[in-house]
């Protein structure tokens, strides 16, 4: 089998911003065209353009450096019940492999801890809504710096998933606004990682996991990530590829809903972790991950003229059930019941590791 050239492109989503599309924009219609090759191929993409200006990164990396550095019983104080999925994880609480359903070969646990906080249905008055998919977030209060500083980050990167949801409805052919009735009440969540040696260890054990192989579960991912070394993505053709940010650039990754809904003309991307070790230590790295989901009750089959005549898609289902399955994987180690097609490509890799 022959393998195709890896290279994760770069795209300047400027055109958007200033309110165009491909059908009356030329420049729009470039972006869109290449927004598509992208997800055909590395199903990964660098943006710039993306209109996020410094001072809201610098604000969110400042927020996260303030938390993460308190004392491991502090930060306990605001982990949350794992259905609500908002507040603090600790070292070693959750394997993101399990989401596939593939168990660490080292039996062991994600050693990152995160912090995480999403829309709340208070921000959608108008629709009654499920707490386990809006529950509402808990601030620190001993990192009196932290809201204020997600928060702007989180309020841009919201902006930022519905300009690019703009850009995946030019690239699939589909009309202006197909998008609209299921994103209106979006499940929008932002995982903050701290990659660091956990609290009271020494050294490097040498069997720690980062963060498995896994695919997001929702429609796109915005990434925020320090340009450390460590995050990796498999290709169609099941290598892995090491992927770093380029300056100014935010990475951008497709989830499962999209999978679903383009019957893997658009692969869910699927990535895993492991910053590297220096002198026996972990080298510390720190990533920002919004996922945009879409609507809990927005269905995922196959968009029209995705099947070819006779072909099968993904059975439907709701974004809130995806979610739910994979969450109880990440979080209490239950497989999901459903074979799964990211589980099926990332076995056929693991003996090209």
């Amino acid at each position: 089998m022959t393998t195709r050239e890896f290279a994760v492109p770069v795209i300047d989503i400027a055109p958007y911003l200033r309110g165009g599309d491909a059908t009356s924009d030329t420049e729009c219609a470039r972006v869109a065209r290449e927004f598509d090759a992208a997800c055909r191929e590395p199903g990964f993409m660098q943006v710039v353009g993306h209109g996020l200006d410094p001072e809201t990164l610098t604000g969110l990396t400042a927020a996260l450096d303030e938390f993460f550095a308190l004392p491991l019983d502090v930060k306990k104080r605001y982990r949350r019940d794992p259905a609500a999925n908002r507040g603090y994880s600790p070292p070693k609480s959750e394997s993101l492999s399990m989401s596939l359903g593939i168990a660490a070969a080292n039996k062991m646990n994600d050693y990152y801890e995160a912090y995480t906080v999403g829309t709340e249905a208070s921000s959608f008055p108008d629709h009654n809504l499920p707490e386990n998919g809006y529950a509402a977030n808990n601030w620190p209060e001993a990192a009196p710096g932290f809201q204020p500083g997600v928060m702007q980050y989180f309020t841009r990167a919201q902006d930022l998933a519905r300009i690019l949801m703009r850009v995946v409805t030019d690239a699939l052919g589909l009309s202006k606004g197909y998008f609209d009735p299921m994103i209106d009440h979006s499940i929008e969540v932002l995982k903050m990682n701290n990659f660091a040696l956990p609290e009271g260890d020494t050294e490097f054990a040498g069997d720690l996991t980062g963060m498995g192989a896994h695919s997001d579960f929702g429609i796109l991912t915005v990434l925020w990530a320090d340009q450390v070394p460590g995050l990796q993505v498999l290709d169609r053709d099941g290598g892995w590829h090491d992927v770093m940010p380029a300056d100014g650039a935010l990475l951008i990754n497709l989830g499962d809903a999209m999978a679903r809904w383009t019957n893997d003309r658009w692969m869910s991307t699927i990535h895993r972790v492991d910053p590297p070790v220096r002198d026996g230590r972990i080298q510390r790295r720190r990533s920002a991950a919004f996922f945009f989901d879409g609507n809990y009750d927005a269905v995922l089959e196959a968009l029209p003229g995705t099947l070819a005549p006779g072909e099968v898609g993904y059975e439907p289902i709701t974004v809130a059930e995806n979610i739910a399955m994979k969450v109880a994987g990440l979080r209490t180690g239950v497989a999901p019941e459903a074979s799964l097609r990211e589980a099926a490509r990332v076995a056929a890799a693991s003996d090209r590791r």
